[in-house]
């Protein structure tokens, strides 16, 4: 688990300078439906804020005040218990909405989470009464959120079945299949996983060890599966590699 300290490292903040509440430019004519993107950004009160890879958004127990969707980059959620152990309980992408549980509580609450940037990222954050003000305003913004959520909980359910895997070599595969999944990109020599990713951090999103990921990293690249340059993977064939471990 990372230090006791909040890790935002603020480039931009920009907040909105609407009605409490109500999301910019909906309702206008001429205008299609916003994407969950606009709809946050339109909120009295967002802003845009960057976080530095491996700093904290938010600990376990901090009050829930404010709703985040990821424009760039990922962010670890985690699960810290009081053993010290922390398990990883999804790696969101793009596009991802999280920090929403005074809304579904309906009440304040804390953070149940550990958020964690699992590289650099940009975020749009608004507080949690706009966007509760903006759901009881326009019940489309509620479906928005709704879908935003689901997809959350999809991938909180893909990692878990990750973890599941007791022998750590089908763990990692598992986990790079998830990574080609979310984060790959297409290329000539097969699929390249778009993030820099550490031993050290792959070791920590799946409950193992800097030394082990090492090791079977280093034994899929010698049996010609994967290629590691400059941090990025890249999977040959990721079907091949689901058969082999499978």
């Amino acid at each position: 688990m990372v230090g006791a300290t909040h890790g935002f490292s603020r480039t931009a903040n920009t907040p909105s300078t609407g009605a409490p509440g109500v999301v910019a430019g909906m309702g206008s004519a001429g205008q299609g439906n916003p994407t969950l993107l606009e709809v946050i950004r339109g909120l009295a009160g967002s802003s845009v804020e960057t976080i530095e890879r491996g700093k904290t958004i938010f600990f376990p127990g901090d009050p829930a005040e404010r709703v985040y969707l990821l424009r760039r980059g990922a962010v670890r959620l985690s699960r810290v218990y009081e053993s010290g152990e922390e398990i990883t309980v999804a790696l969101l992408r793009e596009n991802s909405l999280f920090g929403v549980l005074s809304l579904l509580t309906g009440q304040r609450s804390d953070r149940f989470y550990h958020a964690v940037a699992f590289t650099r990222v940009e975020m749009v954050t608004a507080p949690a009464t706009s966007v509760r003000r903006a759901i009881e305003q326009d019940a489309s913004v509620g479906l928005l959120l709704l879908q935003g959520l689901s997809s959350r909980i999809l991938q909180t359910e893909t990692m878990i079945e990750t973890l599941t895997h007791r022998d750590m070599s089908s763990r990692l595969v598992s986990f790079l299949l998830v990574l080609c999944r979310d984060f790959g990109v297409p290329s000539s020599e097969g699929i390249t996983i778009d993030l820099r990713l550490s031993h050290q951090a792959i070791a920590e999103a799946i409950g193992s060890t800097r030394v082990t990921i090492t090791r079977l990293l280093g034994d899929l690249r010698n049996d010609g599966l994967v290629q590691i340059d400059r941090k990025k993977i890249t999977v040959f064939d990721p079907i091949a590699l689901a058969k082999r471990f499978s």
